[in-house]
Formats: structure tokens, sequence, C-alpha cells
């Protein structure tokens, strides 16, 4: 079985990485809390693929998260799924490039 890496950059990476995270979730019957919840052993066949799972049966993504400055993260974590990812899967600056790609590359 394959194992996969997420990673999302940016402000625009980070949202459409937290909804992708909310839809296999769902699918897989994981909580926000990362507890399985579902009601197939489908839902667990493929499991590994995305998450990690963690002590007391917590599966957690298997992700990276990264943006230049701390406000998108802040935003993921408070969403509905934010308390699903480690601590040390948010990597950020401490200064945006304020939307100028130039400044960002």
């Amino acid at each position: 079985m394959r194992e996969l890496v997420h990673i999302q950059g940016g402000q625009c990476g980070n949202q459409i990485g937290a909804k992708f995270w909310e839809v296999i979730s769902d699918e897989h019957g994981i909580d926000p809390t990362g507890t399985y919840h579902g009601d197939s052993d489908l839902q667990l066949e493929r499991i590994n693929v995305y998450y990690n799972e963690a002590t007391g049966g917590r599966y957690v993504p298997r992700a990276i998260l990264m943006d230049l400055e701390p406000g998108t993260m802040d935003s993921v974590r408070a969403g509905p799924f934010g308390q699903l990812f480690r601590p040390d899967n948010f990597v950020f600056g401490q200064t945006g490039a304020g939307n100028n790609w130039a400044k960002g590359h």
C-alpha cells in the first residue's frame, strides 16, 4: 500500500487543502478530533494512504502546511478540522508577501 504526504502551500493551497481534509475525513468516517466513527470496514481499508494512526486510535493527516505568514495557519487551526493536525505539521514565517508574488518568490 502506498502512503502519500499532502503538501499545502500559501493561502490558496491551505484553504483548498483544509476543504480537502474535510472531504477525505468524511469519506473515511473520521471526525474533527481524528477519531473513527464510520459505519463500514471499507472506510478503514485504505486509511493509511492519507493518515497515520497515533496513540489512542487517533488518525492524523500525513500533511505539511506551509506559508510565509501565520495568518492562514491560524484560520486552518480555527476551522472545523483544525485540531486534526499535529502542531509540527505547520511551517510558517513571520511576515508574508502581502499578495505580491514578486516579493514572495
